[in-house]
């Protein structure tokens, strides 16, 4: 769903500023829609298409905090403020271990900054705003419910995501706004949970805001925190009956080259087996170092289990760098 002026959430789950202790009106000032192109033939393009379209939230004078999905590798962004006027902007800074994203505003930006809170010290039950660009009428009143581990099947984990409820039906990039009018994280997914076979309740997962203040200052001033990256292996993997199994393979990536297929079961890592499903299975390949090291695998195919060396690699050097126009 794109962040425009059509659509609005259910009034009945809208917040109303008289169940806040802040300026909500202000607050929602500083969340701005955000529209991303990204070229045919980028790394990302057949997965997460060309036009992509979400939010954000000004955390400094002109820079935008988002979800790095909506802006990765984007040949030009444009940036809806509050007061009605769209700005171009350009993409500044991107983790991939946690997936937050910046954007420069190549404009004056007058609207407030959002200050960053303590996501850490948000309780479960905490009231918060998931708010979208546009106000009341692209927010939703909801709650924390829940704080836990959450292992993405794109070799990404976090140690504790917020899920949050009701959802927010344009989730990317929602700024997830607590009691006192302070960032809590940023919306990245929207996610069901209920028993097999039924349909259940709607979530969305939030990237917490205290994974950002540790690397802010280096995703300013070069784009990226000085660390070195991740061993990448390139798959899509799944759990089906508390096994790992590869689902797909990102195209010329570093497990597609190791002749890894889609149906393939992970037995073990680096000789040993590993607990905890997809999160055991990627902290064990980012335990063996940084990005380019071999990773052993042992594999389950048509009856048959071989172990199989993939040389990792940097999944920052497969993805287009944004370029200032």
């Amino acid at each position: 769903m794109s962040p425009s002026s059509d659509w609005s959430v259910s009034p009945i789950v809208q917040p109303k500023s008289e169940d806040y202790r802040f300026d909500l009106d202000q607050a929602l000032a500083s969340v701005v829609g955000l529209r991303a192109s990204i070229p045919s033939d980028a790394f990302t393009a057949d997965v997460l298409g060309t036009e992509r379209a979400g939010n954000g939230v000004l955390i400094e004078a002109g820079v935008v905090l988002t979800i790095g999905y909506l802006i990765t590798e984007a040949a030009s962004v444009w940036i809806s403020l509050s007061d009605g006027r769209v700005v171009p902007g350009h993409v500044s800074g991107y983790d991939q271990e946690t997936g937050f994203g910046l954007v420069q505003a190549l404009a004056r930006v007058d609207q407030p900054a959002l200050r960053l809170g303590r996501s850490g010290s948000a309780p479960i039950g905490e009231r918060v705003v998931v708010a979208g660009a546009g106000g009341r009428r692209h927010s939703v009143a909801a709650r924390i419910v829940g704080k836990q581990e959450f292992a993405g099947y794109w070799e990404y984990v976090l140690d504790e995501a917020i899920f949050t409820a009701p959802s927010h039906p344009n989730w990317g990039g929602t700024a997830v706004i607590g009691p006192a009018g302070e960032l809590l994280g940023i919306g990245s997914l929207q996610l069901e949970q209920g028993r097999a076979g039924e349909r259940g309740d709607l979530l969305n997962m939030v990237v917490p805001i205290d994974l950002l203040t540790p690397i802010l200052g280096e995703l300013l001033t070069v784009g990226r925190p000085n660390r070195a990256p991740r061993p990448w292996l390139g798959f899509y993997a799944i759990e089906v009956e508390n096994r790992v199994v590869i689902a797909g393979l990102a195209g010329r990536g570093p497990a597609e080259r190791a002749d890894l297929r889609s149906g393939d079961v992970v037995l073990a890592a680096a000789g040993t087996e590993f607990q905890g499903g997809l999160a055991g299975l990627f902290r064990k390949i980012w335990s063996l170092g940084s990005a380019g090291v071999d990773v052993p695998l042992t594999i389950y195919r048509d009856g048959r289990t071989f172990d199989v060396r993939v040389r990792s690699g940097d999944r920052n050097q497969f993805l287009k760098s944004p370029s200032l126009h």
